[in-house]
């Protein structure tokens, strides 16, 4: 009783007053149900149905009010995991650090949160959270997310925006703002630094002052975290369609060098000897915004490549012959790139087969140039070749050759190798048109044993 009526009378610390919502209707924001996907509208529609509150919030309703048409669809909801698995029987919990829900409708899998509570969060003595599986309330919940164009909670029953934090405003300003004392919430999750330059980039928003304010002097933190989770948060980068614009941000906001290999690269990618990667990047954003595939290894092959080709150049001019020279150098970075850097081995697997093709290149004569064009990551070297190309790393002749050679018939083949064997005598020495005799070795002598 005493405890109780002391928490009546005594002030209460470190509680933070809700916001408090505006109701956006339809005649102001224009978003209707039938914008959502169907597995989106469904999942919504059954949590009410149930008796559950059931939102599509975040970067969707962002989209949306910007006219981009979301890939994917998140609701958030009163419904605790288990009871989002009861309402729907293809689905299943994930996560540790704060449970999700995944339902799958059909081809489509939607991710399902819990509205989550603003208390009894588990922190490190860095302040970062650790542990975070407690509900709340949608003003909770609202409070907890990143930046205010992502806490925008949408209605499909009532087709309203439910808006805590002037995220619809910030939304029609291009601004991005962080919810909240911004260090405190880079403390508590410094990857939230990557999100501020990827959401800016992507979306062509500028960083709020006092959000990106201390983005210098946190981002340090981010040398902390799980190399897979930063390994993930750096492909969305390089992978959102806008990666040259990101990378601008990166400097713009001053992340400092030292925090992932991959960043450093980025980093650095406008300067002369690294042309290769803006290249790359340029073809990856325009593929990426046509919806056409991109492969994840070609891209980290060509964002690693100056690092590896310098110590390649390095070996060569040690004397190494080309293949050698280059598998030397291929080796000094696969433990890193694969333990260090959190690059998958599938993907780091397709980098090192696109690198050892390189050299390869080279043979243009007899039956060498059938066994590689045979070869299953053929095309993606060679797509490769055309980038050294472009950027002056090789004879842009060598790859005109290679480019009539996989789509010429048999006849031209054999003509393209045979003028290549000539070619080769000549430089040889040899004038009647055969090639040379290799001298054997003469047999060692052995003696018997006495």
């Amino acid at each position: 009783m005493l405890k109780k009526w002391l928490h009546k009378v005594l002030p209460k610390k470190h509680v933070k007053s809700l916001p408090e919502k505006e109701i956006i209707p339809f005649e102001q924001h224009g978003i209707c149900a039938d914008m959502l996907s169907f597995a989106a509208e469904k999942v919504a529609k059954r949590l009410h149905e149930a008796g559950f509150q059931a939102y599509v919030v975040g970067g969707a309703v962002r989209d949306l009010l910007l006219g981009v048409e979301p890939k994917d669809f998140d609701i958030a909801t009163d419904a605790t995991p288990e009871q989002i698995r009861k309402v729907f029987r293809r689905s299943r919990i994930i996560g540790r650090r704060f449970q999700i829900v995944h339902v799958m409708i059909g081809p489509e899998t939607i991710e399902v949160t819990t509205f989550r509570g603003g208390n009894k969060v588990q922190q490190n003595a860095q302040g970062r959270i650790m542990k975070d599986n407690t509900y709340g309330s949608i003003e909770e919940d609202a409070m907890r997310r990143d930046f205010t164009c992502n806490a925008l909670y949408y209605d499909p029953i009532k087709e309203e925006i439910w808006d805590f934090h002037q995220g619809v405003a910030d939304v029609a300003d291009k601004k991005l703002v962080m919810i909240g004392d911004p260090a405190e919430r880079y403390q508590e999750d410094p990857v939230r630094i990557l999100r501020a330059v990827r959401l800016s980039g992507k979306l062509g928003f500028k960083v709020e002052e006092q959000t990106a304010l201390p983005i210098a002097e946190y981002a340090g933190r981010l040398k902390n975290e799980p190399v897979a989770r930063l390994f993930d948060e750096i492909l969305k980068i390089l992978f959102s369609g806008y990666s040259r614009a990101c990378l601008k941000r990166l400097n713009d906001l001053g992340i400092p060098e030292g925090i992932h290999p991959l960043l450093d690269a980025l980093k650095t990618a406008e300067t002369a000897d690294k042309r290769m990667i803006m290249l790359a990047l340029k073809n990856t954003d325009e593929r990426i915004r046509a919806d056409k595939s991109v492969s994840v290894g070609f891209v980290l092959a060509a964002v690693l490549w100056p690092t590896l080709n310098a110590m390649w150049q390095r070996n060569l001019s040690h004397g190494q012959k080309p293949v050698p020279a280059l598998m030397d150098a291929m080796n000094t970075m696969r433990d890193t790139v694969e333990k260090g850097w959190g690059v998958p081995q599938r993907f780091s697997a397709t980098m090192r087969e696109i690198w050892q093709f390189q050299p390869q290149f080279d043979n243009m004569r007899g039956a060498r140039p059938y066994r590689l064009l045979s070869q299953a990551r053929f095309r993606a070297a060679y797509d490769f070749l055309i980038l050294r190309s472009e950027v002056g790393e090789v004879d842009k002749e060598m790859a005109s050759w290679w480019t009539t050679f996989q789509h010429a018939d048999e006849e031209t083949r054999q003509q393209m190798t045979a003028a290549n064997d000539h070619k080769r005598q000549k430089q040889s020495g040899s004038t009647d048109g055969k090639p040379k005799r290799r001298r054997r070795r003469p047999k060692k002598k052995t003696t018997e044993a006495e």
